[in-house]
This record gives structure tokens, C-alpha cells and sequence, in this order.
């Protein structure tokens, strides 16, 4: 991986049931309180897989899923995506870790159509590695009685991880979906799940949070 820009992702199993950490938080999951979190799910940030192979095609199946039953028992679901052609100001220190970022283009900028948002989901503009970063996520899920967050997407050690530590600074309980989120490889993939589950959420996968909600 170079200084600047996304790496290409090889191929790698997801975790299972079996392998997600103990997690130090005690909170269970409910269908009344929680709110789906759809992160950074555009065509640029999923170029670096190979799309007919784990992690991506699991992964977009999962989210697929979540979303689905999310919309069908009065779940709120959020997404973030990017803007492209930022401006280099508005990029911040962004653009000194990966470069310019995306373009406006088709085969950068929409969410993937198998995710695409629906009426009455909610589109957020995403501006740093968190989702709680210069937008209104936390206000729209207190207007609605949402104080939960379900994060699912990518990448698991980067925008999820730091979205769920703030959830959690926000007093907002996060659960991190362990096989409906990908990363750069099995090993940074894992080193999320440890490290969220030993500090602000509770790892989970889609079966389990499915059945809870």
C-alpha cells in the first residue's frame, strides 16, 4: 500500500460466530431503539474488491438483508457517502493520507445499487472518518427515540471503528456487524472487532441481529 490512495483487497474469509471477541459492554440489542448504519457503501471504496468473492459479496448480502428487515419493522436506516471533487481545504487532513479522494463520477460516487437508499432513508453527507462528524446522525436518531446504532459497511477498522467510538462517547450503544463489514484484510478486520468489543461495542453477526430484531 502506498502512502496515498486505497490499497487492492485480496480475498479473505469473514469471521464467524465462533471467532467474535467477548465483548466488555453488556447491552443487548433492540428492535425499539436501535437505528441501521449503512457506511460508506459507494463504488469507489469497493473498487478494491473483487466483487464475486469474500469478503464483498458476503458482505453486500448481509447488508442487503439487514436493510430489508431494518425497512420492514420501523428500523430508521442511515447511509454516508462522500461528496466527490472535495475541495482540499474541505478534505482537511484527509487528503494527506489518501490523496484526492474520489471524482464525481459514475464509477465513483453512487452507493452500491444492490444498497441503494430507499424513501424514507437517510443519505448523510460524510466529511471525516465518522459518521457523527459534521453531520446530524445523532439528531435524527434522538428525535426518533434511536440511542443504538447497528454499523455496518466499510472499512471496519477505519470509518466503522471510529463511528462506533464516538457512538459510544455520545452515549449511543453500538453494535458492530462482524460479517456485514469488510476491511483491508482478515487481519485488520479482526484487530477491529478486539479492539471495539474491549472498548465502546458489541460485535455481532447478521444472524444474531436479525434474530434479536
Amino acid at each position: 500500500m502506498t502512502a496515498k490512495g486505497l490499497p487492492t483487497i485480496a480475498p479473505y474469509a469473514l469471521p464467524g460466530a465462533d471467532e467474535l471477541p467477548t465483548p466488555r459492554a453488556p447491552w443487548t440489542v433492540q428492535r425499539d431503539r436501535a437505528a441501521l448504519l449503512v457506511h460508506d457503501m459507494q463504488q469507489y471504496f469497493v473498487r478494491p474488491y473483487q466483487r464475486d468473492a469474500s469478503p464483498m459479496l458476503p458482505v453486500v448480502q448481509n447488508i442487503a438483508r439487514l436493510i430489508a428487515h431494518a425497512r420492514a419493522v420501523g428500523i430508521p436506516v442511515f447511509y454516508t457517502a462522500q461528496h466527490g471533487n472535495q475541495d482540499r481545504r474541505d478534505r482537511g487532513l484527509q487528503a494527506d493520507l489518501w490523496g484526492p479522494g474520489m471524482s464525481d463520477a459514475p464509477e465513483h460516487q453512487p452507493i452500491l445499487p444492490e444498497l441503494a437508499p430507499e424513501q424514507g432513508d437517510f443519505v448523510l453527507v460524510k466529511h471525516r472518518y465518522s459518521a457523527f462528524q459534521r453531520s446530524n446522525l445523532e439528531t435524527l436518531m434522538r428525535v426518533r427515540g434511536r440511542d443504538q446504532l447497528v454499523i455496518t459497511g466499510i472499512y471496519a477498522h477505519i470509518g466503522c471503528t471510529m463511528t462506533a467510538g464516538e457512538a459510544f462517547q455520545r452515549d449511543i450503544e453500538p453494535f458492530f456487524a462482524a460479517d456485514a463489514t469488510a476491511d483491508f484484510s482478515r487481519e485488520k478486520h479482526m484487530m477491529a472487532l478486539n479492539y471495539v468489543a474491549g472498548t465502546c461495542a458489541v460485535p455481532m453477526t447478521t444472524e444474531q441481529l436479525l434474530a434479536a430484531l
